[in-house]
């Protein structure tokens, strides 16, 4: 065997090694953030004003009948639906933020900056000040779905706005911008010419809460996050081909437009479901994805899961927070995910500054 060919073979074998140890360090990277989110999602069920010990809610869980019948109400209830929302949101949020963020080529995005929070908010507000009594229907059933639809809307109506005028990915986040300031101003009218009992609805709304949380709610999220996450998944190896450039994807045999509507439509329906139920959440599909970047990557095979695992351990911490800030009181969770999120976002700035 030759001198070069013998080289040659050294060389792959050392690519071959070099890749195995990109994987197997991004696989632990991603098992360490499951742990962490299990054990978020036990302290979480843990924490409130009955504390449950984690032997007890373990065997609850494995067994409800061992339980008294107020503690299986505690956790069954109250305690297990509240903390499995937090982690189906912050998954599906933190998936949309990450998806919206390589489509648009741009760090900003994600559903709170693009205005699909904002109208969320709009819709519910709407439903809330004159549907609710006005149609005759279940204000569990009118608002989430009003919510939605508006949520839905908005996010196609910025996508219609962009291909309208022919602006390119950069423009797609300040068309977002915008609508957030106008629907911002539409739910402040809403606010003006509703009563006060409503008028306590919409703000306590517009907080972002987890109080609403009931197991069919969650199983919507959980079902429209099932089936948006496996369309993700197979196309992993084109958002990362785009995260290159829209050149070397379109090189590679890419629709890149084609992509990029499919991929803004998906994050779109993930968030809006999300938000629909919960109310306004900020800084959780900005903060998850950028915290899953940072530890694993572009390459979308490990950084679209990884995203949804920050996103759901962001919220559910927050979610923790929310309940002992304040000894006795809960907090509405969006208040507590914009003022650790902010630091945070700022934090992981200017780390990312110094690695540059």
């Amino acid at each position: 065997m030759s001198g070069a060919s013998l080289a040659g073979q050294r060389s792959e074998s050392g690519l071959a090694q070099g890749y195995a140890r990109f994987v197997r360090r991004r696989v632990w990277i991603m098992a360490a953030m499951a742990v962490a989110l299990v054990a978020s999602l036990l302290t979480d069920i843990a924490t409130g004003p009955a504390a449950l010990p984690i032997h007890t809610i373990l065997s609850g869980l494995i067994d409800p009948e061992s339980l008294s019948r107020p503690l299986r109400v505690i956790l069954w209830d109250v305690r297990l639906p509240y903390a499995i929302m937090a982690v189906i949101v912050g998954a599906s949020l933190g998936l949309a933020g990450a998806e919206m963020q390589t489509a648009l080529n741009n760090p900003l995005a994600s559903p709170f900056t693009l205005g699909v929070s904002a109208a969320a908010t709009l819709g519910a507000a709407l439903a809330i000040v004159f549907g609710v009594s006005k149609l005759g229907l279940s204000a569990t059933v009118l608002i989430p779905a009003m919510a939605f639809a508006f949520a839905a809307g908005t996010a196609v109506l910025v996508q219609f706005l962009a291909k309208l005028r022919g602006a390119g990915v950069e423009t797609v986040v300040l068309f977002g911008i915008a609508l957030v300031f106008a629907l911002n101003a539409l739910v402040a009218l809403v606010q003006f010419v509703a009563d006060a009992d409503t008028l306590q609805q919409i703000v306590f709304w517009s907080m972002g809460s987890l109080s609403r949380a009931t197991w069919g709610k969650i199983m919507v999220v959980a079902i429209v996050f099932g089936l948006c996450f496996p369309f993700a998944l197979r196309q992993v190896w084109a958002m990362t081909a785009l995260r290159a450039g829209e050149a070397q994807a379109a090189s590679l045999g890419i629709d890149v437009d084609r992509l990029r509507l499919v991929v803004m439509l998906r994050s779109s329906l993930l968030a809006a479901a999300a938000v629909s139920f919960v109310g306004t959440i900020g800084f959780v599909g900005l903060v998850g994805p950028h915290m899953a970047r940072l530890m694993l990557g572009e390459d979308h095979r490990f950084y679209l899961p990884g995203a949804a695992l920050c996103g759901a351990l962001v919220l559910s911490l927050a979610s923790i927070a929310s309940k002992t800030i304040i000894p006795g009181l809960i907090i509405p969770v969006g208040i507590v995910t914009s003022l650790v999120g902010i630091p945070l976002f700022v934090a992981l700035i200017f780390g990312k500054g110094r690695r540059a």
